[in-house]
């Protein structure tokens, strides 16, 4: 009889217990958010770095169609590099056409998927990924937060408060500009704020006291019946346990009427006061400006009636007067002054008005350009008359005040605006100053970073050690906040380059044909178009710089860093380039008919559809480099290295492979005694190779190389 009784109260205690939550299979809720938020930031990453790192791979298949780079884009690498001190190419780059659209993808598909997720949470609560972890975002009535909450939410609370914290400790600290540093340090601030103050009783995010929300858990729905209720009528057990109850200590003191108009009032004063200092300080400012305008014009007008030709002084006091009026430092007297100096033909009252200009420093640019456009579009208009001699001196005058100038305020010629001058054309002998000759004019050892020198003609000017970079505000090179000149379509033919600091200038049609730039920096400068025909690159760094359709034409780059570089379509017809390192380089389509590259450093480089014809490849290293389609005949490959290499396609016809079997009437100079002249071909599979005569298949046969017709 007892056993109904046991088995009534052993049901009885099953069912007690099948009534209990089964909590310990579930995640901690802070688990489950911790989860949810890493999931959401992986998807919001990788819908970025998918077609960024799809864009990057299609761009370096060369053979696609270039187009600029959306100005969009270019625009948000900016704003993301300048804050981060991060690398930045700098000017519009050309990109094959589907990587500008991966790109753009890249950009507008993290934008497009946090706004959806901002979206779903504001009206539902929970984003997809949330409610797969079962947490839900509501406001104090268990409602969705709605748009307003979750802007200040998500976007002040959770990122801006703690990216800018956790910026500021990292700009201003011993680890900047460490960038790992600072994501861990991101990392560990946005975690703290996620778990919310420590001693907190109901603890809560920051973000959500910002907004006056509360995350809960939506998979516990077990709660006695007891809980769920309140004054309210029923709510969520969660939420009741989060939601802070108010405590019944009776209605708060209002606040005292009296003290709030009081302090409304005197918020009002402060404001009506600041306004009307500030106003005062303007017109008094203006005031000024108009008034020392007033009297700058009344000086300027006496000085000019002593400057008229009909005015009876002496070139002494004529001198006196031009200081006078270059003294008073603004537009119109610099304007008289730039007019005086093509008028004038005393040598020492000549001498003066330069000393008067220079003195006016920067503001006397914007005149002197105007007045040197003008003399040059007149020399290119007249021809040869009896006129254009006095024009050109005239003009020279304009180059030696501007140089002057520019050498007084060397590293601080941010934006100075230069663009389109002339300072390229030559003096005759008939010069009235034997220091006009515009083959001394040098701007060498100088800080011309910043100025705008596109479309600019420097012909044969000395940039010898000249700096076109400078490191910017925070002293660090490479980072976007350099300050670089603009050197696009400028004429710099026969210029003297050496040492010149040129690393991440524009430089895009430039014509640099028979310049010197033996040890000059040129890494990651931009040189689309540009014309580098017969030019010296001796020892020069070009590592990372874009050339393509670049014309290299009998130049010579022996010894030069070209790692990596950009070359794509150029021509290099005839060039030197003997021990150059072009490792890594981007080398497709690229003609070097007769060019000399003995000892160069090819390997892993890309030389697909190439013209390498008659070239001479003596001791080049060519490891894992990429040949297909490549044009090699008549070549000279003898002691090149070309283990690895991907030969499909290539065309061997007449190509040396070992100078043992040199024809005496090879044009190429004879090798000296080197050892083994032999091409190294071992492995390397010759199947899908062009024009392969008998002698070449039997020498590649004896040397391990793969052939159809080896034994």
């Amino acid at each position: 009889m007892t056993n109904p009784s046991i088995s009534s109260s052993s049901s009885g205690n099953e069912s007690s217990r099948s009534q209990k939550p089964k909590k310990s299979l579930l995640l901690p809720l802070t688990t489950r958010r911790l989860a949810a938020w890493t999931v959401e930031m992986t998807l919001l990453i990788t819908s970025g770095l998918v077609p960024l790192g799809l864009g990057m791979m299609i761009n370096s298949r060369t053979e696609i169609n270039r187009v600029p780079l959306n100005p969009v884009v270019v625009l948000a690498e900016r704003a993301i590099a300048r804050p981060l001190a991060l690398p930045v190419n700098y000017g519009s780059r050309n990109v094959a056409w589907p990587t500008n659209i991966l790109w753009t993808l890249a950009l507008l598909a993290p934008t497009s998927l946090t706004c959806w997720q901002f979206y779903l949470l504001s009206k539902n609560g929970s984003t997809t990924t949330k409610r797969w972890f079962g947490v839900r975002v509501v406001n104090s009535e268990n409602a969705a937060p709605g748009c307003g909450a979750i802007i200040l939410r998500e976007g002040l609370g959770r990122w801006a408060i703690p990216l800018t914290t956790a910026y500021l400790i990292w700009r201003y600290s011993f680890i900047f500009p460490n960038i790992p540093l600072l994501t861990s340090l991101t990392l560990i601030i946005i975690l703290a704020e996620t778990i919310g103050w420590p001693n907190q009783k109901n603890r809560r995010s920051l973000h959500d006291q910002i907004a006056g929300t509360y995350t809960i858990d939506l998979r516990n729905k077990a709660v006695n019946t007891s809980e769920e209720i309140s004054s309210n009528g029923l709510i969520n057990a969660e939420i009741q346990a989060s939601i802070p109850t108010q405590k019944p200590t009776g209605i708060k003191k209002p606040v005292n009427p009296n003290i709030v108009l009081f302090i409304v009032g005197l918020s009002s004063m402060l404001a009506v006061l600041t306004t009307l200092i500030g106003t005062q300080i303007y017109i008094q400012s203006q005031e000024s400006a108009r008034r020392t305008e007033q009297i700058n014009t009344q000086k300027f007008l006496e000085i000019s009636k002593l400057l008229n030709a009909s005015a009876n002084i002496s070139n002494e006091d004529r001198q006196r007067v031009i200081l006078a009026l270059g003294a008073l430092n603004d537009r119109q007297s610099i304007k008289a002054l730039v007019n005086e100096l093509v008028k004038e033909t005393d040598l020492k009252t000549l001498d003066t008005i330069q000393q008067a200009l220079t003195n006016t420093g920067l503001k006397a640019i914007p005149e002197l350009k105007r007045m040197n456009q003008f003399l040059a579009s007149e020399l290119q208009s007249m021809g040869q008359t009896p006129n254009t001699q006095f024009r050109q001196n005239q003009l020279i005058l304009t180059q030696q005040v501007m140089r002057k100038i520019l050498s007084i305020d060397s590293g601080k010629l941010e934006n100075v605006d230069l663009s389109y001058i002339q300072m390229g054309l030559q003096k005759s002998d008939n010069s009235t100053n034997t220091d006009n000759n515009l083959s001394n004019l040098t701007l060498k050892n100088l800080d011309l970073s910043g100025v705008i020198f596109k479309g600019a003609n420097l012909q044969e000017i000395n940039f010898e050690n000249t700096r076109f970079r400078s490191p910017g505000e925070d002293r660090r090179w490479d980072t976007y906040d350099d300050i670089t000149a603009d050197l696009s379509n400028t004429d710099l033919r026969k210029a003297n380059l050496n040492n010149a600091n040129l690393s991440r200038i524009v430089m895009n049609r430039s014509n640099l044909s028979r310049a010197t730039l033996n040890k000059a920096n040129l890494s990651s400068t931009r040189l689309y178009f540009a014309n580098l025909s017969s030019s010296q690159l001796v020892g020069a760094n070009l590592s990372n710089a874009i050339l393509e359709n670049a014309s290299l034409t009998g130049g010579d780059i022996s010894d030069a860093n070209l790692v990596e570089v950009d070359l794509y379509a150029a021509n290099l017809s005839r060039i030197s380039a003997i021990g150059t390192q072009l490792s890594y380089a981007n080398l497709s389509k690229t003609d070097w008919q007769g060019a000399d590259l003995s000892e160069a450093y090819l390997d892993h480089a890309n030389l697909s559809n190439a013209n390498l014809s008659a070239t001479r490849l003596t001791g080049a290293n060519l490891r894992n480099s990429n040949l297909e389609n490549a044009n090699l005949r008549n070549a000279d490959l003898s002691r090149a290295d070309l283990r690895n290499t991907n030969i499909t396609g290539a065309d061997f016809q007449g190509a040396l492979l070992s100078a043992a079997k040199q024809n005496p009437s090879d044009q190429f100079v004879e090798t000296p005694n080197l050892g083994s002249q032999d091409a190294l071909v071992k492995g390397v599979d010759f199947t899908k190779a062009k024009n392969l005569d008998e002698k070449q298949i039997a020498f590649i046969c004896t040397q391990g190389a793969i052939h159809p017709r080896c034994p």
